[in-house]
């Protein structure tokens, strides 16, 4: 960093620039901007801590003679010294880093105070405007109540019907009631005033006995007071930050519940479908195993009758054809004298009919002649 700052030339009268490379040139420009960043922002800060901790009258001297600063001739230049001798003076003249770090604590302090009394100027003065706005929009709203009210009672209310105009009686009572109140609210607020003032005696008596007793709190106890109050401050806003680090916690949390939730109803879906599937399958196995169950009895079944039926087959002997010939020539007289008897019980069948349907006419003439002579009979009696 410091060859970057200030570049020597060899003893050959050599530029060792023209050695490097245009990367390693714009890489060796970047590091001296950042390093002359870095040393601006701690000039500034030392420049600081010693205007507010050295008089002011002497602040020049003290910048010249202070350590960390070049040191220069009267036209401004920088001295040339050997390489060793530059960097023994640099590394005696710059601030460690343990000094380094006790002058940005105290600017750190100080700014903090800073910021805290630009803080409770800045809230007395919102106060201070809160309260003019409040007592502005209290006027506002009595000036609006005051003007309706006038308006109401005096503009529309004492108007005359005969000559429109407003009736001057009513326009001074009016007035005067408003002055009599405005009176009244005086006396109470000076009342008020009175008593408030008595108090303060009473409240200034009571401090002045404290203090005679001992017991009235000093600035170094309000001091403290405001260190704790400070301590516990930080300590909310470390809680604060835990709270809402436990709450990005809780929600990317509800985030994984919700998603593993999702999946949970999902596969609870899956298992009820697999569930019914599986029960369905099952009622499927079992009627297919009553099935093959009687499937096997009917094949026991046949397979019992396929036996008897290949041992009938076996033991089955053909008669001789002129045995075949005989039993058929039977067969045809059997058949011949069976239409025979059909066709004699069919005329006996007839025959039947004919000898019923005329005894049925033979009954239905006798119960006529009993019928006729019973009511001769009767006519006589």
């Amino acid at each position: 960093m410091e060859d970057a700052h200030s570049v020597d030339t060899d003893t050959t009268g050599e530029d060792p620039l023209h050695d490097l490379t245009d990367d390693q040139l714009y890489q060796l420009v970047e590091e001296t901007i950042r390093a002359n960043e870095v040393l601006l922002a701690e000039t500034n800060m030392f420049e600081k801590f010693l205007n507010r901790v050295e008089p002011r009258d002497a602040g020049t001297g003290s910048l010249a003679s202070t350590p960390g600063l070049g040191i220069r001739d009267d036209k401004g230049y920088n001295r040339k010294r050997s390489k060793s001798k530059s960097h023994t003076l640099d590394r005696s003249m710059k601030l460690n880093a343990e000094q380094k770090c006790d002058i940005a604590q105290r600017e750190i302090e100080e700014l903090r105070e800073d910021i805290e009394r630009m803080k409770e100027e800045s809230e007395k003065v919102l106060d201070t405007y809160k309260a003019i706005m409040e007592e502005a929009d209290m006027r506002l709203s009595e000036m609006k109540k005051e003007s309706y009210e006038f308006e109401r009672d005096i503009v529309k209310g004492s108007v005359n019907h005969r000559t429109n105009k407003v009736i001057a009686e009513k326009c001074m009572r009016y007035f005067e009631d408003k002055l009599r109140a405005r009176d009244t609210l005086i006396e109470k607020l000076r009342l008020k005033n009175s008593t408030l003032k008595v108090q303060k005696k009473k409240l200034m008596l009571q401090l002045k006995q404290k203090e005679e007793m001992g017991e009235v709190l000093h600035e170094v106890d309000f001091n403290q007071l405001k260190i704790e109050n400070q301590q516990y401050l930080e300590k909310i806003d470390e809680r604060n930050q835990d709270l809402l680090r436990l709450k990005l916690m809780a929600g990317n949390t509800l985030q994984v519940l919700n998603s593993y939730k999702k999946k949970l109803h999902t596969l609870t879906m899956e298992a009820e479908r697999l569930e019914s599937e599986i029960s369905s399958r099952q009622e499927l196995q079992s009627r297919i195993q009553n099935e093959t169950q009687l499937v096997e009895v009917e094949r026991a079944k046949a397979e019992q009758i396929n036996k008897r039926l290949r041992k009938q087959l076996a033991n089955f002997k053909v008669p001789d054809v002129m045995d075949y010939v005989a039993e058929k020539a039977s067969l045809y007289d059997i058949q011949k004298k069976v239409k025979s008897w059909e066709r004699k019980v069919d005329i006996a069948e007839m025959a039947l009919r004919t000898h019923r349907k005329s005894w049925t006419q033979m009954q239905m003439a006798g119960s006529m002649g009993s019928a006729t002579n019973w009511s001769g009979l009767a006519m006589e009696v």
